[in-house]
């Protein structure tokens, strides 16, 4: 399995693409602003080609670059539907002071083709196998992308995709439209937790971590108890 990513110019919004192995076709997750080069370059490097994007929330700093990316390659985006109408409409995810800041001025169109995600469901696409948790809290419509990790450089027995749901040694921010400390608690205990410590995360921001080093160290799961009954 090829895994790789690398920070968009704003915000650190971290943009990866995975795919089966170099030559193939693979999966763009969370394309944010200013990453169209960049994607480029790694698409060229590993003669990639896009099968489709899929999006971990719909905030603008991971969605910015969707329908670049979609529309260029006639490709599908998929996204939680508590949050598609983010893609129409950014600024019903950003706070006051954000939408000052971006209202108006960047371009943003919804792509052509955009399928929604439903917690359970494992996605055939590229020749992978991707389950998707919904997992709210950050926003209403966050998710995390979960696949075997077993033939990847990491030698995990999985890897977990987690957007702003965790971070090394953090959380989402839960002030945001949509957002909510409870739910995202809840997510946590309920679609974080119970992951095995192998797990390798590979977060919307910052460096990767694995879920064992998050059960220890992160005080936001470190007070935590795992629900029972659902057991990887």
């Amino acid at each position: 399995m090829l895994v790789t990513g690398f920070p968009a110019e704003a915000f650190g919004t971290n943009c990866y693409v995975v795919a089966a192995g170099p030559g193939e076709q693979c999966l763009v997750v969370d394309p944010g602003i200013g990453v169209l080069d960049r994607l480029d370059e790694v698409l060229a490097k590993h003669r990639l080609h896009p099968a489709a994007v899929l999006l971990t929330h719909g905030h603008l700093d991971h969605t910015f670059s969707v329908a670049p990316v979609c529309g260029a390659r006639g490709i599908t985006a998929y996204v939680h539907p508590a949050d598609r109408e983010m893609l129409a409409d950014p600024a019903k995810g950003l706070s006051v002071d954000l939408a000052a800041l971006f209202g108006g001025r960047l371009p943003y169109t919804e792509p052509e083709d955009v399928a929604e995600l439903t917690d359970g469901a494992t996605l055939s696409l590229a020749g992978l196998e991707i389950t998707v948790d919904h997992a709210p809290g950050h926003t209403g419509g966050s998710v995390l992308f979960r696949l075997p990790g077993a033939a990847s450089s990491w030698e995990a027995e999985q890897l977990c995709f987690s957007g702003d749901v965790l971070f090394a040694g953090s959380i989402g921010r839960t002030d945001l439209p949509g957002g909510s400390t409870d739910t995202m608690m809840t997510s946590l205990r309920d679609k974080v937790l119970p992951l095995a410590d192998d797990t390798v995360v590979l977060p919307g921001h910052g460096p990767e971590t694995t879920i064992g080093r998050e059960r220890l160290a992160n005080p936001y799961l470190r007070d935590l108890t795992a629900a029972p009954g659902r057991g990887l």
